[in-house]
């Protein structure tokens, strides 16, 4: 075998508590492709940052070979300092790069080049740092969650780019087909220690099953042998003294290690908290469709949905995905068409982009929105505290502000608010975003035992295949087509996965003026973040159409009495009056509504 490129050795580390990393040994050899795997919190992205060379540690050592390029791709890139897009790529260059990979790389993750990284979107930044990442070819890449903000085209994409790469590669990721596609290699990082294992991660979750049934049954036999021993020292027959020393101290070697053994990691509970149960048809649509401008969300959509049906929606960033949920929720109105909702709906939302997690609210805060002690889940009441736990909150960070949590945790938190609302429809919009892989496998198996109807959106093709019954996918210009079964049988059936959306290019216009400049620069810079303003109308919209609905049905309902124009007629053109300025209104807050939420999903996509 070659000699290593990077070694870690002996690697310790603490942050003021328990150990996070306690004798860590790494070797990465030219051609590894290694999955480093664990649960949140474990020290994965800690141990790339040391691996990188970012972070000092409190004990070890690192050695890489010479003149070895190691290039890493963080979780939150800063793009601080650079003027333009491609100025930060070819940053990360080096002599004897080829500078066309810089422009070519950009092109396919969607940029001109010419960006101001100030006005890029989280999502933005995370494929330019990307770009940079893979632009120089490096000898070593380290990836800490690369998937994350790409669409599935964009994954896909990601998938065959690696694959080209000559460089040993080091993942975390919780995207199981990635890890399945790319790994030969697995680095399971457990309680501060790594554990290297010669198989792909496809592989991997099997030999952890045995190798933690194996840590189980040695636990029990050291159980067994102090309850043994517990019992000489009571009811045996005494012995000579320097025997019964003995013994003694062996008891006391076995009592301290096991009080001491780190333990594996407990498991998140996930329980719904069910509602009574819908009638057996929950969703209809009948040729819905749905435009702004002249762009087509929803084109001609017939659909049918039942109890206990889960629907996966899959398309590109910016194809109206969450558009199309609001719609089929009765949250947004149709253009054209009819959607139908069954009896006795209890629709709960799982709001993965967390808005409703206050900066300032502590977890207690977040789990107990009306105040109190208790969480009623799964059909039992709780203390917040238990059910904390459930969730592997400990009670200490119960006063804890939610934007102290890793994104792993205030993922849990979202998913333990959604679950302790009584439901018989459950909307889910990307909700595996930052999970780790134990959490997924078990929100998989509750999504799989739950009683009623899933809507769910995601990237995640592996977490599709393994909940949803059929699949509704984009086919571009406002089309959608259902097919049955998971993600892998769509693309089978229409031969390919999701496709990025086609944006026409713009016809080119003389050169405006220098104030016309200045105004589309401007232009440019608010259509890539939304302003304040804009983020409060998104959210207080959604209220004010709910409060025009009302009221134009009211009005529609005075209208509806016959004796009303003969018996006030004068009323009757003031009601008249006012049920057409509340339908102009409904429809600019419906417009203004769908505007803002496109240009949200584009930019945070």
């Amino acid at each position: 075998m070659a000699s290593p490129l990077l070694v870690l050795r002996d690697i310790h580390l603490t942050f003021g508590g328990p150990p996070l990393l306690s004798g860590v040994e790494i070797a990465i050899h030219p051609g590894d492709a290694i999955g480093l795997v664990g649960r949140n919190g474990s020290g994965k992205s800690t141990l790339l940052k040391i691996a990188a060379g970012l972070l000092e540690v409190d004990q070890g050592e690192r050695a890489i070979q010479s003149g070895a390029t190691i290039r890493y791709l963080p979780q939150e890139p800063d793009l601080s300092g650079v003027a333009t897009t491609r100025a930060f790529v070819e940053a990360g260059m080096t002599h004897g790069n080829d500078p066309n990979r810089v422009r070519r790389l950009l092109e396919q993750l969607g940029f001109t080049g010419d960006e101001e990284p100030s006005t890029l979107s989280g999502g933005e930044a995370r494929r330019c740092a990307l770009a940079q990442a893979l632009a120089p070819k490096p000898d070593i890449l380290l990836l800490d969650e690369p998937t994350n903000h790409l669409d599935l085209p964009a994954i896909e994409w990601l998938e065959v780019e690696l694959k080209s790469l000559s460089a040993a590669l080091v993942i975390v990721s919780h995207d199981r087909r990635l890890l399945e596609r790319l790994t030969r290699t697995t680095i399971w990082l457990d309680r501060g220690a790594t554990r290297r294992v010669e198989l792909g991660f496809a592989e991997f979750e099997t030999w952890r099953e045995q190798q933690l049934e194996i840590e189980e049954n040695q636990s029990h036999k050291i159980d067994r042998k102090i309850a043994a021993e517990e019992s000489w020292l009571r009811y045996g027959v005494s012995a000579r003294r320097k025997r019964n020393q003995k013994r003694l101290a062996d008891l006391y070697v076995l009592r301290r290690g096991r009080r001491e053994a780190r333990r594996v990691a407990g498991v998140v509970k996930l329980a719904t908290t069910e509602d009574q149960s819908s009638g057996k048809l929950v969703i209809e649509t009948k040729r819905v469709a749905k435009s702004f401008g002249d762009q087509a969300i929803v084109r001609d959509l017939t659909l049918r949905i039942m109890r206990t049906d889960r629907l996966g929606i899959v398309g590109p960033n910016g194809a109206g995905k969450t558009t199309l949920l609001n719609l089929l929720t009765g949250a947004l109105q149709p253009d054209s068409g009819r959607v139908s909702l069954g009896a006795n709906l209890q629709i709960v939302t799982l709001d993965q982009s967390r808005a409703s997690l206050g900066p300032a609210m502590t977890l207690r805060e977040a789990l107990t929105p009306g105040g109190g002690e208790v969480v009623t889940a799964g059909g039992s009441t709780k203390h917040v505290a238990a059910y904390m736990s459930d969730f592997l909150f400990t009670p200490e960070q119960a006063r804890m502000p939610v934007s102290a949590l890793s994104g792993g945790e205030r993922g849990r938190v979202l998913l333990a608010r959604a679950l302790a609302q009584p439901s018989n429809v459950l909307v889910l919009d990307e909700p595996t975003n930052d999970l780790d892989l134990e959490t997924l496998d078990l929100l998989q198996e509750m999504l799989n035992d739950y009683p009623g109807t899933v809507l769910l959106v995601s990237h995640d093709r592996d977490f599709l295949d393994r909940v949803v019954s059929s699949v509704l996918a984009f086919e571009g210009d406002g089309r959608w087509i259902e097919y049955a079964g998971g993600y892998s049988d769509m693309v089978a059936q229409r031969g390919h996965g999701v496709l990025a959306k086609v944006t026409p290019k713009p016809v080119p216009a003389k050169a405006p003026s220098a104030p016309s400049t200045h105004r589309a620069k401007e232009d440019s810079l608010r259509k890539r973040r939304l302003g304040f303003k804009q983020q409060h109308a998104l959210k207080t919209l959604p209220s004010r159409i709910a409060d025009l609905q009302a009221k134009a049905a009211k009005i529609q309902k005075t209208l509806s009495n016959p004796a009303l124009f003969q018996r006030d007629a004068a009323q009757f053109k003031l009601a008249a009056a006012e049920l057409a300025a509340a339908q102009a209104a409904l429809s600019a807050a419906e417009e203004e509504w769908l505007q803002l939420e496109l240009l949200r999903e584009e930019i945070e996509g």
